[in-house]
């Protein structure tokens, strides 16, 4: 069972998806769907700093997402990665809109939970959950 802050990470975990899907493409790899499908990207103008920093972040990534189920993993990838909105998940999926809105939530929620737990993402300063639980702060071990 996930503890309950996770979900205040959903907005973390996703920018590093989106983070990912960007430094992929720019060190010339293609993030795919297990493997298979192309997806659509974006320009961008984020200047890398290291390619060795790039290569691991974009390894860890992978590896994070590979621990989850494989329904898990193609929404993270549809939502998270090639940007799809819940609607057009939907519909590739062939579920319910409130039910791809549930499950990739908790597939977000998983993932946090693997990266809090890899260290991917790491607690500062207080838990927001705790009573009085000061500032927090979410970083990642790699530059933005």
């Amino acid at each position: 069972m996930l503890a309950p802050q996770t979900a205040f990470y959903r907005s973390y975990t996703e920018a590093m998806l989106r983070r990912y899907a960007t430094l992929s493409m720019e060190s010339g790899r293609v993030p795919s769907m297990l493997g298979r499908e192309m997806f659509r990207g974006k320009v961008t103008s984020y200047r890398v700093h290291a390619f060795d920093d790039v290569v691991i972040f974009c390894h860890d990534v992978e590896n994070c997402i590979r621990t989850l189920q494989e329904e898990q993993q193609r929404l993270i990838y549809r939502i998270g990665v090639q940007e799809y909105t819940f609607g057009e998940a939907a519909g590739m999926v062939g579920c319910s809109l409130r039910t791809v809105q549930r499950r990739y939530h908790e597939a977000i929620d998983e993932l946090t939970a693997v990266f809090l737990q890899r260290r991917l993402l790491e607690r500062l300063a207080g838990d927001p959950c705790q009573e009085g639980g000061g500032s927090m702060e979410v970083v990642s071990r790699f530059p933005a």
